[in-house]
């Protein structure tokens, strides 16, 4: 068998797809990661790392190992963790995204511990942590399309877009025969830097709504902004109903139109694969289908009430 220091360095290497990444994560010298990748290939007789002037790239043979290292090395430090805490076999530690933990999550939180009490909860919201390199996780609620490879990923639910925004920006236009959104503010998602997601333009459609210049109004790099934003009168924004509910019922927010938009993405639960599910994680995994249920149920029993034509 190899070495398991040149098979750790040769795992970061090919992870981060750079010898002086890998360095610094081992705390080594950028030298001392290449002379043992060197000489694990030297050992298996196959190039594993393609050498690019600014990068690494994993060769077929180099895939192949990478993946079972992984694997390997995440049910090493699962295990490990769990001979180190026999106090806390019940912690649960999950990563999940920023603004769905803030509004969906976290108000649903005291309903987990009542349902189970002895259940311990660690819960991270950076989005660099991610489940591939962290054995730490257990699990990770991840926004997108499902296609996460080499992980179990269980659809939990699905967008659905409406236009919201605060009662006392209608109010303004009380007496008027339809909104016209030209004179208020639109409020945006950023999909990445220069990018806006195409919330906007897609419930324009569904609504039969045109002549809608969406190039102006504000940008927020998190839906959490954007609702807040909203909430505060600055203008109307698309948002997912899943994460408004608490404000809808208060009436904090109201929909613009009876209209909705399924997202094109959704949020799923991620696991790694082939990782005999803990648990403490099947507990999670069926609490959150139960309150999914009872949050589409909720959904299905309110009637959105139109707040006047759009022109």
């Amino acid at each position: 068998m190899p070495a398991l220091n040149a098979l750790k360095a040769f795992e970061v290497a090919g992870r981060t797809g750079s010898f002086t990444r890998a360095a610094e994560l081992l705390n080594v010298t950028q030298s001392a990661v290449s002379r043992q990748v060197r000489q694990l290939e030297a050992q298996i007789g196959e190039t594993l790392l393609q050498r690019h002037h600014h990068h690494l790239e994993l060769s077929a043979a180099g895939r192949v190992l990478l993946q079972a290292l992984q694997q390997s090395f995440d049910r090493i430090e699962l295990t490990v963790r769990s001979l180190q805490e026999k106090t806390h076999r019940n912690r649960l530690r999950i990563n999940a995204p920023p603004t769905f933990t803030s509004r969906w999550l976290m108000p649903r939180l005291g309903r987990l511990r009542d349902a189970q009490p002895h259940l311990e909860l660690s819960l991270s919201t950076r989005l660099d942590d991610k489940l591939a390199e962290s054995g730490v996780l257990d699990c990770a609620i991840r926004f997108g399309n499902g296609e996460w490879e080499g992980f179990d990923n269980r659809l939990l639910m699905n967008e659905r877009h409406i236009a919201v925004c605060a009662p006392s920006l209608l109010a303004r236009q009380a007496g008027r025969a339809a909104i016209d959104l030209n004179e208020l503010t639109l409020l945006h998602v950023l999909a990445s830097a220069d990018q806006r997601y195409l919330t906007w333009q897609h419930w324009l459609k569904a609504a039969g709504i045109e002549n809608v210049d969406t190039r102006g109004g504000y940008e927020f790099d998190l839906l959490d902004h954007a609702i807040h934003a909203a909430i505060d009168g600055l203008g109307v924004t698309i948002a997912d109903r899943n994460m408004i509910g608490r404000e809808l019922a208060e009436g904090q927010l109201v929909q613009v139109l009876n209209v909705h938009v399924d997202g094109h993405q959704s949020y799923w639960l991620v696991t790694r694969a082939g990782q005999d599910e803990l648990p403490h994680v099947t507990l999670f995994r069926n609490w959150l289908q139960q309150e999914i249920w009872l949050g589409e149920r909720a959904f299905e029993s309110s009637e959105a009430v139109p707040l006047g034509d759009v022109s």
